[in-house]
């Protein structure tokens, strides 16, 4: 019994297949879903989300947002969700070096906070595309 996965953004629906199983960040820590898992909801923390079909774990970068996950079907509701193949490493190491030099200058404590949150995307969006390369490779 498979497992419906939806992703969805604000701009559109980025991913809806059966899986196998889901991995998400929570803020209670990360969360494993199989088929016929308890109902439940969680607030999702920036981090990487994948899920497994047929063998082959495939991941994406997300900036937070929400997971419901009901027995046959889990649902996130993300601010932003990449695939690895999506995301543009050199960019997004352009990314990081522009939010560490805004939190090295620390102009406000909102600013600080603000380069805080960018730099955690970026990193994440670096991870996720480096799995990417680094399974394209073998």
């Amino acid at each position: 019994m498979p497992l419906r996965l939806e992703i969805v953004t604000a701009e559109r629906v980025v991913f809806s297949e059966e899986v196998d199983m889901v991995s998400a960040p929570s803020a209670d820590g990360r969360v494993g879903v199989l088929p016929r898992h308890e109902p439940m909801l969680a607030l999702l923390l920036p981090g990487e989300l994948h899920y497994v079909k047929n063998g082959v774990s495939m991941p994406f970068a997300i900036s937070g947002g929400f997971i419901e996950v009901l027995p046959d079907r889990v649902t996130i509701l993300a601010d932003t969700a990449e695939r690895a193949d999506e995301i543009d490493e050199a960019r997004a190491e352009a990314a990081r070096q522009r939010a560490e030099e805004r939190m090295r200058q620390r102009h406000s404590e909102e600013d600080f906070i603000r380069a805080e949150a960018e730099l955690r995307r970026a990193l994440v969006r670096l991870q996720v595309a480096r799995l990417r390369r680094e399974r394209g490779s073998r």
